[in-house]
């Protein structure tokens, strides 16, 4: 019985045979070292080097730039013509007070009033418009109104209430619109600190009111302690009735124009009895 077995040259072939060398490719891991077997290669992105060092592809020309973006900048467009109309104003002695009065309403409204004092001795038209004013602002414009050498005519418009009444009742000549409004009211005052402060606070807010108060009864006729009371319930005048208070002497009026056909307006008269 005999045994069949391979060839002895045969395995000897196969032990004996060496590899046969490849060329290795940069980029690609070889075998044994980390991220073998590899991920098939993409190609590249032409522009892109394939190894670093290398020299860039010639890249595509970049695009057209598209339409720029149109850019809003907020500005007012009637600001230089407001500067101009309140300059036109200034000529005529014309100034206008309206919103807030506080130090820095006060200090410009104190200046332009001294300067039409001191530039003309013609009278000052004062037009106050819905105009508000803090305590302290106003007994600063009351006290320049005080100096002034020429007389103020001071006109009211809209709605006048608080403090700023002081501003109104420190013009010699007072009148208001037919739709004015006027109230008399506290102001509100907001007093912080430690307790020698709000004390001195309160004196000194007490002391300015009590001056305020003193004005409007000086100018109306009546006592302080019921103007003092209607600023407290926050009583509301109109035109008609702020005359009647004392708050204003007269209303503004304007001549109605001529009717088509009528009389022709003639020169003032006395009124027939």
């Amino acid at each position: 019985m005999t045994s069949r077995k391979a060839p002895h040259s045969t395995e000897q072939r196969g032990t004996t045979r060496h590899p046969i060398p490849r060329a290795h490719i940069p980029g690609v891991p070889r075998p044994g070292e980390p991220g073998w077997p590899s991920r098939p290669s993409v190609p590249p992105i032409p522009g892109t080097p394939l190894t670093p060092g290398a020299p860039d592809l010639p890249s595509a020309p970049p695009s057209a730039p598209g339409p720029v973006p149109p850019t809003r900048v907020w500005l007012d467009p009637h600001a230089e013509w407001t500067s101009k109309l309140y300059e036109r104003l200034l000529a005529k002695r014309i100034v206008m007070a309206s919103g807030l009065l506080d130090d820095d309403a006060a200090s410009r409204l104190s200046a332009q009033l001294l300067t039409l004092d001191a530039e003309q001795e013609d009278p000052i038209r004062l037009e106050l418009q819905n105009l508000r004013a803090e305590l302290p602002a106003t007994l600063t414009v009351m006290g320049i109104l005080d100096v002034l050498r020429v007389p103020v005519h001071a006109c009211v418009s809209g709605e006048i209430s608080g403090p700023a009444l002081g501003v109104l009742a420190s013009c010699p000549h007072r009148s208001g619109y037919p739709n004015a409004i006027f109230v008399l009211t506290e102001p509100r005052l907001h007093l912080g600190g430690t307790v020698t402060a709000v004390s001195a606070g309160e004196q000194q807010m007490t002391r300015m009111l009590d001056t305020l108060y003193f004005r409007l009864a000086d100018v109306t006729g009546r006592e302080v302690d019921e103007i003092r009371e209607d600023a407290r319930r926050g009583r509301t005048l109109t035109t008609g009735q702020a005359i009647g208070y004392g708050l204003i002497q007269k209303q503004e009026t304007t001549p109605r124009p001529p009717v088509p056909g009528g009389p022709r307006p003639g020169p003032a008269g006395p009124h027939p009895r």
